[in-house]
């Protein structure tokens, strides 16, 4: 009984002190910002991506009282940036703002040095795109997504799509259809979308999938036809252009996602708290149509919506990058 005495104290001190300890952390959650959060892009300024962090981070920290603000780290197709968060005290003051590259990079980079599940906390997928445009050039004996698949498939490989490179979100939704229609539509790759895009004006190329705010001047002139949107609902700009879903190519949805993550380890209660925050912006008529004119439909998931996300589309490139038989680099 007298050599118990030590450990009956010791659970006795633990209790005593367990209030104390969670007293502290909520304490913790409810001071939480108390300082600025840094948004790491990890892709250079300018691009879609630095839209959601600088109209997020203005609404959001307004409503906080702290300044959200953007840290442009690029490079390694936003290998280096992501890394900089996955090493970063899950404190709550440092958040990853990308699009769904998170989920391909897996599928294209041998060695990523981090693990773009386990060395992040999911806050919230943000939005997701209006999808990309089949496009072709007019010159191209098909109006409507059958009429391409039956072309294809009657001309194995003759019929050519453009891309914005190797790996890039363009290809992949492009071999997508690929795989689903059962086309051999041959790659032609670019340094860049806009490239592609001046070549299927000029006809060079047959076809690319692109995003319709780039295009959309094109469409309305006459210079490119649109057949079908890789989003599983039309978009209201376009609204007489089918999904290709709905043009026969059934259960074919090819969408870019932007969210945010914390470091892994980040408590629980910071994670809700930016995640509100996101909701609450979108409540806002004006923030919502700011981001709808931009092509971006707010979606505002929760954590858990979020991580089944990251994990079906991470899947999905592995097998898609398999098909297409990319060896990583």
């Amino acid at each position: 009984m007298l050599k118990s005495r030590p450990r009956v104290f010791c659970c006795a001190l633990l209790l005593a002190c367990a209030p104390a300890a969670s007293f502290g952390q909520q304490q913790a959650a409810k001071d939480y910002p108390s300082r600025p959060i840094r948004l790491v892009v990890p892709y250079v300024a300018g691009g879609g991506i630095d839209f959601i962090g600088h109209v997020l981070g203005q609404k959001i920290a307004t409503a906080i009282g702290q300044n959200l603000f953007v840290d442009n780290r690029g490079g390694a197709g936003g290998a280096i940036g992501t890394d900089v968060v996955a090493k970063s005290a899950p404190d709550g003051y440092t958040i990853l703002v990308t699009s769904s590259s998170h989920a391909m990079l897996p599928s294209v980079s041998k060695r990523l040095p981090y693990d773009p599940v386990k060395d992040f906390t999911p806050i919230t997928l943000v939005t997701r795109s209006a999808g990309h445009l089949l496009l072709v050039h007019p010159s191209v004996p098909a109006r409507s997504v059958q009429e391409l698949i039956a072309l294809a498939k009657a001309h194995p490989g003759k019929l050519n799509y453009g891309s914005g490179g190797v790996g890039s979100v363009t290809q992949f939704a492009a071999e997508s259809f690929n795989m689903m229609a059962g086309t051999q539509l041959a790659h032609v790759p670019y340094k860049g979308v806009g490239q592609a895009v001046i070549d299927l004006i000029a006809g060079r190329i047959d076809a690319c999938f692109i995003v319709g705010t780039v295009v959309l001047e094109h469409i309305r002139t006459g210079k490119l036809r649109a057949l079908g949107i890789t989003a599983p609902v039309r978009w209201n700009v376009l609204a007489d252009v089918p999904t290709i879903d709905e043009a026969g190519v059934k259960g074919y949805a090819y969408v870019i996602w932007y969210g945010m993550w914390f470091p892994a380890g980040t408590p629980t209660e910071y994670v809700s708290r930016i995640r509100a925050e996101v909701v609450r912006a979108f409540e806002d008529p004006g923030t919502k149509r700011t981001f709808t004119e931009q092509g971006h439909i707010p979606v505002a998931s929760t954590p858990q919506e979020f991580a089944k996300t990251i994990l079906a589309d991470i899947e999905f490139n592995r097998k898609l990058v398999a098909r297409m038989g990319l060896t990583p680099q």
